[in-house]
């Protein structure tokens, strides 16, 4: 449990670390794209490519707001976050995949969607919800 202190503290959770190698002086994050695919349980899969993110923040950004259109145009209001998976860079470009639980009402746990909120917060930021 230290450790996790320690690793919160210093910013070198997954959440918080930048990625591996210095991005291009200047560069702006590109969004190549994000699908999502219903798995089964009210389960979604969100696969997302970007080049030059700049840090795991942006790709799980682009993440939520993915799953967020998802969740108004499928008729839920609200998604939770089980995990993502940060894939290999290739060239400046990272590839992510992220899985949430979609629900009707608010759900439990820490991180969660307010899928209309979300929408709007994404639009205001510049990032796309696909």
């Amino acid at each position: 449990m230290a450790g996790l202190a320690v690793a919160v503290a210093t910013g070198t959770a997954a959440g918080c670390s930048p990625l591996p190698g210095p991005a291009p002086e200047g560069s702006a994050p590109a969004y190549l794209g994000a699908e999502t695919t219903a798995l089964k349980d009210g389960l979604v899969e969100v696969a997302l490519t970007m080049r030059d993110p700049g840090g795991v923040a942006a790709l799980d950004e682009y993440g939520r707001c993915a799953v967020a259109r998802h969740a108004l145009d499928t008729g839920f209001g609200f998604a939770r976050h089980l995990r993502t998976r940060i894939g290999r860079e290739q060239g400046g470009v990272w590839t992510a995949d992220a899985v949430y639980m979609m629900t009707r009402t608010f759900p439990r746990g820490v991180s969660r969607v307010e899928a209309r909120q979300e929408v709007k917060d994404c639009a205001a930021r510049g990032v796309p919800t696909v």
